[in-house]
């Protein structure tokens, strides 16, 4: 898992100049999703409903969470008192270790099943010279962190075991800070023209402390050389596979926690790169490559509309391990079925969104982006206007087309025990940032 990695932020997703050969490798020796999604975007609640399945509203983190909530004597365990996909496989007997990002409360403590633990307490930091906890014990990791990260998922790969194993690799890159990158990383990007990254006017809601990458050709390189610095260590880790003869036997997963905006739309960031929050398509849209030779069709594209919602039963499905009893607050669909060539019946066409004062749904070809009253909310028809563009929200034209939706989201979230869209603070325990504004 990547930490600000839109899904067009790679080869494998039609931007030629990011160098990203171990990407394009698994998604040409594997099966890659067009339109995967997070729930919401940004990072600790959308790793929170990757891991429980669960979304903000019932989960209780609505937001990034801040250095006292995650770490330190005033941090929690967030993930407390709810299901893991972690816990649930360690209980089934894999052997779990997680090395690099976790950002949900007690940062330093082993937790939820996992026996290997190897992170940067707080959820960022420096990229160079990086503090690490490795199974309680504070080690400063010279160099580039994305390397450490790599050296703990070798470390823990190479451990001598009987049982199945999950490991949970989550990157920092390519978040900020851009303070450092290897030169090697760096060198593919000398002479590009970073086609890829739009120069549009500014957004008028455009998050003022981010805005001076725009336009940036600093920021672009490094945001670039970030992806591809993660990009060797996840080759790394396959090349290993490969020479200890467990490749054909191991499942290969890339994801990212959201999406990403480097211009898009006229600014920088993710979700909380615009105030109000966004739900643009760079935001939520995300990577997702399924990769197991022999198991998983090569060279193969699907598009079914994926949330990360739907990961939690996905993944126990694919390891044979036996689901928890149903509940409304878990509202995900396994979709190991298409993996196996059997298409699910009755996919739905749709996913759905929430990050604080927003709720969202998105169709095949209708977004519909709702803001409590404070702020203005959206109506985009993405057929017409894939660059979400024209706010539809008035049109006459569209008024059914946009009441249904106003009545699928509050239905939506009703089932999953969700309180009312203006109440969502009430479910926040966590302190909250930038409300107040």
């Amino acid at each position: 898992m990547t930490d600000d990695h839109g899904a067009w932020a790679s080869s494998v997703y039609g931007c030629a100049e990011m160098h990203t050969p171990n990407l394009q490798r698994l998604a040409d020796t594997g099966t890659k999703f067009s339109r995967a999604y997070a729930t919401t975007p940004v990072c600790s609640p959308s790793r929170m409903t990757y891991l429980t399945g669960t979304l903000p509203s019932k989960h209780h983190v609505q937001d990034y969470l801040m250095p006292e909530d995650s770490s330190g004597t005033t941090a929690r365990r967030w993930v407390e008192g709810l299901v893991s996909y972690s816990s649930l496989l360690a209980k089934s007997g894999y052997h779990c270790g997680l090395t690099g990002k976790w950002h949900l409360g007690r940062d330093a403590e082993a937790q939820e099943g996992f026996r290997y633990w190897a992170t940067v307490p707080g959820g960022g930091g420096t990229f160079r010279d990086a503090e690490f906890v490795r199974n309680g014990e504070r080690i400063r990791k010279p160099g580039f962190k994305e390397d450490a990260i790599g050296d703990f998922a070798l470390e823990f790969l190479a451990q001598p075991r009987q049982e199945p194993f999950f490991l949970l690799v989550p990157f920092y890159a390519p978040h900020t800070p851009y303070d450092y990158q290897p030169d090697a990383d760096r060198a593919p990007y000398a002479k590009s023209d970073f086609g890829c990254f739009p120069r549009l006017p500014a957004h008028p809601w455009a998050n003022r402390g981010l805005r001076r990458h725009m336009n940036d050709r600093a920021s672009m390189e490094s945001y670039s050389a970030l992806v591809t610095g993660m990009d060797r260590n996840v080759g790394r880790i396959v090349d290993y596979l490969d020479r200890a003869g467990l490749r054909d036997n191991a499942t290969i997963i890339f994801t990212a926690d959201q999406g990403y905006n480097t211009g898009h739309h006229g600014f920088w960031g993710k979700g909380n790169g615009t105030w109000p929050f966004n739900l643009y398509e760079e935001s939520v849209r995300v990577p997702l490559i399924w990769n197991h030779p022999g198991r998983i069709a090569a060279g193969q594209t699907l598009d079914p509309m994926l949330s990360a919602y739907d990961f939690f039963p996905t993944l126990l499905d694919w390891a044979g391990v036996k689901p928890p009893p149903a509940v409304p607050e878990r509202v995900g669909r396994s979709y190991a079925g298409f993996l196996r060539g059997r298409a699910p019946t009755r996919w739905p066409d749709r996913v759905f969104f929430e990050y604080a004062m927003v709720r969202g749904v998105r169709t095949a070809n209708l977004k519909l982006v709702m803001r409590t009253s404070e702020w203005p909310s959206e109506f985009f028809d993405l057929e017409s206007d894939p660059g979400e563009t024209r706010n539809l929200w008035d049109s006459p034209a569209h008024t059914s087309q946009r009441d249904g939706l106003i009545r699928q989201v509050e239905a939506f979230f009703t089932k999953s025990g969700a309180g009312p869209h203006a109440d969502w603070k009430k479910s926040v325990t966590q302190r909250l940032n930038v409300y107040e504004r």
